[in-house]
């Protein structure tokens, strides 16, 4: 028998993210910096037999019935695509916290199509893969090539991949699930009186130099951190226990939260910071870096 095909599915983080309102379908309009970890869960495939999800490892109890899985739900959404498609077995080794801003089930979602364009060679360009991601989630066509770039409308427009330096960080989750429409109704909720980010429509400046572009995150933002710490207010003690480490040159909630990152001079000042703060048994806490390929 041949060893299951494999694939990682690598954590997404927002550097930057814009809310620029509400569009005419409903949903709010982005604009974001996104970057991908090195930190990933894991997915096989063996094609063949009937379509089947295995979920394993330390989050596979928070990822509900498999049925629900985004894995399961971007197999059958390329099967749509492609009349007579096989399907087979996935097995999923969750690494990475569930609803926790880190894109981990469209990451997932989009490691299976990935899986699946190997499986049954077809070619990865095919306009029909791109569309089975777009109709799985709105963050899956970022992930589809999980490689640096600026996301626009509602996460489905894509820029082409950015040059940018590789950044030492560290992600903390506090161990408390955020679901994102549960933010994005409190921002809502509270958009006539937050302040904005301002970062929207500044991308096209973006730096390509480690200081110049530390500089210029510290002038963006994430517009829905406010609302996240309405929901969780642990999210406002994680960012300034990230803020008191040692080297941290800056610190923001990722996408919907509730994960924060830290970005350090050095993956060494990185590691210090993991050791700093990794000391609450709730917490999922690693060092990383982010934008590697």
């Amino acid at each position: 028998m041949n060893a299951p095909l494999l694939e990682r599915a690598p954590a997404k983080v927002n550097l930057t993210l814009s809310v620029l309102g509400h569009r005419d379908d409903g949903l709010h309009g982005l604009e974001s910096l996104v970057v991908f970890a090195q930190v990933a869960d894991q997915l096989t495939f063996s094609p063949g037999g009937p379509l089947k999800l295995e979920v394993s490892g330390p989050f596979a109890d928070a990822c509900g019935t498999s049925s629900d899985n985004l894995v399961l739900r971007a197999a059958d959404a390329l099967a749509d695509e492609f009349d007579g498609l096989a399907l087979g077995r996935f097995g999923l080794m969750k690494m990475l916290p569930v609803a926790a801003g880190l894109g981990g089930g469209s990451a997932d979602a989009a490691a299976a199509l990935r899986l699946l364009a190997r499986a049954y060679d077809l070619a990865f360009d095919d306009g029909r893969i791109l569309s089975a991601a777009r109709r799985t989630g709105a963050d899956v066509s970022v992930c589809l090539d999980p490689r640096t770039r600026l996301m626009y409308g509602a996460g489905e427009l894509l820029s082409t991949p950015l040059r940018l330096p590789s950044l030492a960080a560290v992600l903390v989750n506090p161990g408390m699930p955020l679901p994102t429409g549960d933010v994005f109704a409190a921002f809502d909720r509270q958009a006539d009186r937050s302040p904005r980010s301002g970062s929207g429509g500044h991308h096209s400046r973006i730096p390509r130099e480690q200081t110049e572009l530390i500089a210029f995150l510290r002038g963006c933002g994430n517009d829905l951190e406010a609302a996240a710490i309405s929901l969780q207010p642990a999210i406002a003690e994680l960012l300034a226990e990230l803020r008191a480490t040692a080297g941290c040159l800056l610190a923001r909630m990722s996408g919907s939260g509730a994960t924060c990152f830290g970005i350090y001079q050095s993956y060494a000042a990185a590691e210090a910071a993991c050791r700093a703060l990794g000391n609450r048994s709730s917490r999922w806490v690693r060092a990383t870096m982010l934008g590697a390929s």
